[in-house]
């Protein structure tokens, strides 16, 4: 019989495989309105012709993306949506041991794993709604994020939140970057007379409420000694440069 604590893990990946699936078990759609990859996450249709009753309008439309903009965004849901896998995990490892040191750190931990794994939800529906295709190094990640999770609090509470600290650092900086990479696209389209839909202005603010609330888990962990591990600078060094480098490749595999 599983342990109560392996459960969310096991939820947390259930959930990334059910995705991946529907991605690589639905038909092709290219053609389709919603979910054709030209349009991810924004569907932004050709202007209208000139000749067309709308050019008396000033409006120019929605500006279609291009092949670059497009890459992007594929990339950026799918680093996302296993970015925030790997936080379930953490926190799914770090739990059981920590609350059996520390009883008072359960409704903290209970409250910063659900709001990853909502994060988690959002970028499952998204990746699937604009026909992202999911890392492919799913399985490496989890198994990773679940090791370090568990070995950080096995070395102390100290070590569990500068792992918050540092991971939460990585991540709110990376959601930054694409918050400013999408506000200079709106920008541009806006200086050239073309419309930004309601779907693309939702995925900016969905980004920063999600920043905002990753922010504030870095705050919890400074608050609950993050900073007083040992050696600080090297731990949270280690596990910062791991993330880096698990965001170039999720971006790309």
């Amino acid at each position: 019989m599983l342990r109560p604590a392996t459960r969310p893990a096991l939820a947390a990946t259930r959930q990334v495989r059910q995705c991946a699936a529907r991605f690589f078990s639905s038909p092709d759609t290219s053609s389709s309105h919603v979910h054709s990859p030209s349009t991810t996450p924004e569907t932004n249709p050709a202007p209208p012709p000139p000749n067309s009753r709308s050019s008396t309008s000033s409006s120019k439309g929605k500006k279609p993306l291009t092949a670059e903009q497009r890459a992007f965004l594929s990339s950026a849901l799918r680093v996302n949506q296993a970015g925030e896998l790997a936080a379930t995990l953490i926190y799914t490892g770090q739990t059981p041991p920590l609350v059996s040191r520390d009883p008072s750190l359960r409704p903290l931990m209970k409250h910063m794993y659900d709001q990853e794994a909502a994060h988690l939800r959002t970028f499952n529906d998204l990746i699937y709604r604009h026909r992202v295709r999911p890392t492919a190094l799913y399985p490496l990640w989890s198994v990773m994020a679940t090791g370090l999770g568990w070995g950080t609090a096995m070395l102390g509470k100290e070590a569990a939140m500068a792992c918050t600290e540092a991971v939460e650092t990585e991540i709110g900086g990376h959601y930054n970057a694409q918050i400013r990479k999408l506000l200079e696209m709106v920008s541009e389209w806006e200086a050239e007379g073309y419309e930004v839909g309601a779907e693309f202005r939702h995925l900016i603010n969905t980004l920063r409420r999600i920043r905002d609330e990753e922010l504030e888990h870095l705050d919890h962990a400074v608050e609950h000694d993050a900073q007083k591990a040992e050696p600080h600078w090297l731990l949270t060094g280690v596990i910062r440069a791991g993330c880096r480098g698990a965001i170039w490749v999720s971006e790309r595999v």
